[in-house]
């Protein structure tokens, strides 16, 4: 067994570590000996969520859980395929390879378009909206979440191999943000799948191929 690499999932927004791709791809790993940690990125909360907040949880995971001579293999989905590439473009020496499903990048943008202009005025205005958490709980998340992420880049810069997977069905975020990113970053491989932003149906192949592009055995 390779011992150089450390591997994690994270999580997407309104999700947490036990969301179901996270539960498919730990018993997958588990099956061939390794662990895939998952941190719980909603911090310190789903209703005081922030960009800043989640990558403080990623620089504790890897204080706590890697070793100098070791480097990151990370699934990222959604805004956590965002943060992953994010926090990979600021530590290029402690990740060897990036599995992004449905990556948000330019999240920020696309929240107008799916909750419209009027929702968001109220959400700013009140300084919080209820959405519903990892367990369909109705939570007031405050519109900090807004204001720090829309410090970040849109499209951070991977620095290493990195494997998209999206669908084309995606409604939450489109699959021409993926397709412009691959096309515009030679290291980037974009795999096509027939599926929504879930990609439930599409496990069995993004298992497959992230298996392929760990290398793992």
């Amino acid at each position: 067994m390779n011992h150089d690499f450390v591997y994690a999932y994270i999580h997407g927004f309104a999700s947490g570590p036990k969301a179901r791709k996270g539960e498919m791809l730990g018993g997958s790993f588990a099956a061939l000996g390794h662990t895939l940690l998952r941190p719980d990125i909603n911090n310190p909360s789903f209703a005081k969520l922030t960009y800043t907040g989640a990558l403080a949880r990623l620089d504790q995971m890897d204080v706590e859980s890697r070793t100098d001579a070791q480097r990151w293999c990370l699934i990222g989905s959604s805004m956590g395929g965002y943060l992953s590439a994010y926090w990979s473009s600021c530590f290029p020496e402690r990740v060897a390879r990036l599995v992004l499903l449905c990556p948000g990048f330019d999240l920020v943008s696309r929240w107008p378009k799916m909750y419209g202009a009027d929702k968001m005025a109220r959400w700013q205005h009140d300084g919080d909206l209820m959405l519903p958490d990892a367990d369909g709980v109705q939570t007031p998340v405050h519109w900090g979440f807004i204001e720090d992420s829309s410090r970040y880049p849109a499209f951070p810069v991977v620095p290493c191999p990195t494997l998209i997977i999206h669908g084309t069905r995606d409604t939450v975020v489109p699959i021409e943000s993926s397709r412009l990113y691959a096309a515009q970053h030679p290291h980037v491989q974009l795999i096509e799948v027939d599926d929504d932003h879930g990609l439930i149906a599409s496990m069995p192949l993004i298992w497959k191929e992230t298996q392929r592009f760990f290398a793992l055995a």
